[in-house]
């Protein structure tokens, strides 16, 4: 009996270990001292630039800034950025900290998932601001693709489990551009430009 046991829990413990580990590891981005603006306005061109953040072990943050609004896209970007263009309607702006689900299998950890807080400007004069989680795929090397997978309102206490919940079952099989996006709780318009 006692040999039987063993078995079992090693075989358990083996299962386990070649499907591999999450687990989450915090980076941060604060744009004065993480990033490199690549791409700006010119004179009488508007109020944008493009910026490349460190990220996680090589993979990059590509943030996108145009009047007052960001885009984030996490991991390794498609040739034309144009198309991975997703922000809040209304005014926003990053958090100083990501979240990265990490998934380690042996001396190897890929993320697979990124959660961000948003602060989104809203109400008649913009004043009233609206904390989200946005939970979002990485990006690999071989198919560069990457997207917002669920925003999670986070005004409630289980927010941050939330959005780790969805990250880890959803965010490696999220078809980008086909699958409907997650929200969870009251969250402030959304929106992504496919080309």
């Amino acid at each position: 009996m006692r040999s039987i046991l063993t078995f079992l829990v090693l075989a358990g413990f083996c299962q386990s270990a070649s499907a591999g580990q999450i687990t989450s590891v915090y980076t941060d981005l604060v744009t004065e001292k993480d990033c490199l603006t690549y791409a700006k306005a010119g004179e009488s061109d508007g109020d944008w630039a493009d910026l490349s953040c460190s990220g996680y072990r090589g993979y990059p943050v590509l943030l996108a800034y145009d009047d007052a609004r960001e885009s984030v896209f996490y991991g390794f970007p498609p040739a034309d950025m144009t198309s991975s263009w997703e922000s809040f309607v209304g005014f926003n702006s990053a958090g100083p900290k990501v979240e990265w689900r990490v998934e380690m299998t042996g001396d190897v950890s890929v993320p697979f998932a990124a959660i961000h807080r948003r602060s989104v400007s809203g109400g008649d004069d913009g004043t009233k601001k609206t904390d989200v989680l946005v939970v979002a795929k990485v990006a690999q090397m071989e198919d560069r693709q990457g997207c917002t997978v669920a925003l999670v309102a986070a005004g409630s206490a289980n927010a941050n489990e939330e959005a780790r919940k969805i990250a880890d079952e959803k965010a490696r099989s999220f078809a980008c551009g086909k699958d409907t996006r997650i929200t969870v709780g009251d969250v402030p318009a959304f929106g992504r430009v496919d080309n």
